[in-house]
Order: structure tokens, then sequence, then C-alpha cells
């Protein structure tokens, strides 16, 4: 058997050694109102209650505010278990979620003039 890439549940021979809905306990669907950008950050309380190891490295990454896609990723498991750990963690406190703020304006046309202009002067 190779040496594991990413902790205990990666091999380099056979890859993830664990089927990702095993992971969220065959849950689909998260309990909080979460999306690829939704913000998530530790609040310090320690969970009460028994969490597996993939609870804890999401938390791990949650040091500051961190896209679900980007603990997603780190994680390497799909949005929707990422999601559904993430609410999880929620529930129990030991994280908290915000929508992404967007400006009032997302079409802004001074911004869009000078990425603009930026593409003419490259070509």
């Amino acid at each position: 058997m190779a040496a594991p890439q990413d902790g205990p549940w990666l091999d380099d021979a056979a890859g993830r050694l664990i089927r990702p809905y095993t992971v969220s306990g065959g849950r689909t669907r998260p309990t909080a109102a979460l999306d690829l950008l939704s913000l998530v950050m530790a609040t310090g309380s320690v969970p009460q209650g028994p969490l597996g190891p993939e609870h804890a490295l999401a938390l791990g990454l949650c040091d500051g505010p961190t896209s679900v896609a980007e603990i997603s990723a780190h994680l390497r498991l799909p949005a929707v278990v990422t999601k559904v750990l993430l609410s999880d963690l929620v529930d129990c406190g030991a994280v908290t979620a915000r929508a992404p703020r967007f400006q009032e304006s997302p079409t802004d046309r001074s911004l869009l003039e000078a990425v603009l202009d930026g593409l003419r002067r490259r070509l």
C-alpha cells in the first residue's frame, strides 16, 4: 500500500478510501443556508458531542473568514458534502456563516471601463 497523500482517507494508489456520502452520514442537504461563496469562520466554541475527523479538518480551515468553495477544495470533497459538514458545525455553534457582501452596483461602469481599457492595452 502506498503512503497516504493527505491524511488517513486518501491513498496514492487507491485515491479516496471512504465514499463522500459516508463522510456526511448519507445526508445530502445541509441544515444551514450555505452557498459556495458563503464565508465561514470559527467562533472559538468547542463542539459538544462527537464529530468526525472531516469536521475537525473543516473547523481547522476556518480560522479566518473562508469560503465554502475554498474549504471544499482543501478537503477534496464535493461541495454538497462540505456544506453538510459545515452546517453541522454551524448547528453546534463552532462556526458562523454569512452570505458574501456584494457592492450595491455589481456592474459599476467605471470598473467595467477600466477592465476594457486593460484588455485593449494587452491586444
